[in-house]
């Protein structure tokens, strides 16, 4: 029996392959956003558990000055 997962691609944490995250870089933010407003899983975005953190605090700074939506409707 043939085992599926084998044939995708494992995600590179975006940070450890040596990409700034900042709050100021909202295109990059939005992109680990999802239409909602929500920040997508670490499944979704491949980031380590640390830097998914970072991701997070990131994005939750750029949504306290108001450069990200809390929620979209």
């Amino acid at each position: 029996m043939a085992d599926y997962r084998n044939n995708r691609r494992k995600k590179v944490c975006l940070i450890c392959s040596g990409k700034e995250v900042n709050y100021k870089d909202v295109e990059t933010l939005s992109k680990l956003i999802n239409e909602r407003g929500k920040i997508l899983p670490r499944r979704a975005t491949g980031a380590c558990a640390k830097d998914q953190r970072i991701i997070a605090r990131e994005i939750k700074k750029a949504r306290a000055i108001a450069l990200l939506p809390f929620a979209r409707d």
